[in-house]
């Protein structure tokens, strides 16, 4: 029996290496869609610098009750970087029948003088 499907193809991140893998996370197979939302911001200013922040959340299921996972790198300020991944808060509904999320959480500790951020937002709807 044939059944189509489609999806979202995460990358490892290694670049430059022929052997690595990929996560296949599934949108659609014989049951809800699942889907995405956008992570940006600023961190809180340490040490007289701030990092911007960009990304894509993990899949999750919709029609249900959820949170997304997430995980990206800050651009680089005062030569360094930092990690920043956590899980979102449940969906929060909107008017028109979307939902978004509230996030926060601390980057990993990083920087010649070693420090964290904060971070927080809401991500797309």
């Amino acid at each position: 029996m044939e059944m189509p499907i489609s999806g979202y193809l995460f990358g490892s991140g290694a670049r430059g290496e022929s052997d690595h893998t990929h996560n296949l996370y599934f949108r659609t197979w014989n049951g809800p869609t699942i889907h995405v939302h956008q992570i940006s911001g600023v961190t809180s200013s340490v040490l007289n610098h701030h990092h911007h922040y960009a990304g894509t959340t993990e899949p999750a299921p919709s029609g249900m009750q959820h949170t997304h996972r997430y995980f990206m790198f800050t651009t680089i300020s005062d030569g360094h970087i930092h990690e920043i991944r956590g899980i979102t808060g449940p969906a929060i509904p909107l008017q028109n029948g979307g939902h978004y999320h509230e996030f926060q959480g601390v980057t990993n500790v990083a920087g010649l003088t070693p420090h964290s951020h904060r971070y927080s937002g809401l991500t797309s709807g």
